[in-house]
């Protein structure tokens, strides 16, 4: 603790918040287990029933737990995945009110996705490539249906990070990913478009099962440079 820092004065409810926040980074209160009622905690720490309810709101807003009517609120398992999710609606905002950003992440997309593909030449295993090969034929299933095409996409290329073995990559790539998908034009739609992203689909696959990874990076981003035009700004808002 730093002694010369300023005492700053809380509210009564942000006082909570880091109590409550206490007990569940302590492991007082584990994953699963049920939040005191309201009651207890105004009980036990001598405040009125808004405080509680204003501290248990903000837990909620960060993840640390989850709140269902009727239902005694219960302390959530962190994962990378359900972290990386409670920024998805600033997320969202963030791209649809500016150009430059959603640029950003579509270049920061292929920074990642060239890492990953890397890195899945390097250590896919025969299951992996087979589940790989099910995706791509499921995609090519949709053909003509551009909501499921584009999921099928999605699960693919989360597949891809999938194969490094670390949840982060899984969780960044279906963040990255489900933000693009709100942005996505009809060009995927029009004749030939697909037909153009299931061929590198499989040029990357066969990169990756010949364990090549400078290719399987060049097969990546030349698939992601010439569809990064498929994103953009609605300009109707």
């Amino acid at each position: 603790m730093n002694l010369s820092e300023p005492i700053v004065r809380r509210r009564i409810s942000d006082e909570v918040f880091l109590r409550l926040k206490h007990l569940i980074v302590t492991g007082e209160l584990k994953p699963g287990d049920e939040m005191p009622s309201e009651r207890e905690l105004m009980e036990r720490f001598g405040v009125g029933r808004p405080a509680i309810r204003e501290a248990m709101q903000a837990l909620s807003n960060v993840g640390l737990i989850s709140i269902s009517h009727g239902e005694r609120a219960k302390v959530l398992q962190l994962t990378a995945k359900s972290v990386i999710r409670q920024v998805d609606v600033a997320a969202k905002i963030m791209l649809s009110t500016s150009k430059d950003s959603l640029e950003h992440l579509k270049s920061a997309r292929i920074f990642f996705e060239r890492g990953m593909v890397r890195e899945a030449a390097e250590k896919a295993t025969d299951e992996d490539l087979e589940q790989l090969r099910a995706l791509l034929m499921e995609q090519r299933g949709f053909l003509g249906d551009a909501e499921a095409f584009i999921t099928a996409d999605m699960k693919l290329h989360t597949c891809i990070a999938a194969i490094s073995g670390n949840p982060i990559y899984v969780a960044v790539s279906e963040a990255m990913l489900g933000w693009l998908k709100e942005y996505h034009t009809e060009l995927l739609i029009w004749t030939g478009k697909e037909k153009y992203t299931l061929a590198e689909h499989k040029e990357i696959i066969d990169c990756i099962a010949r364990h090549d990874p400078v290719a399987a990076e060049k097969a990546m981003v030349k698939h992601l440079e010439r569809s990064r035009a498929l994103y953009a700004l609605n300009p109707s808002g």
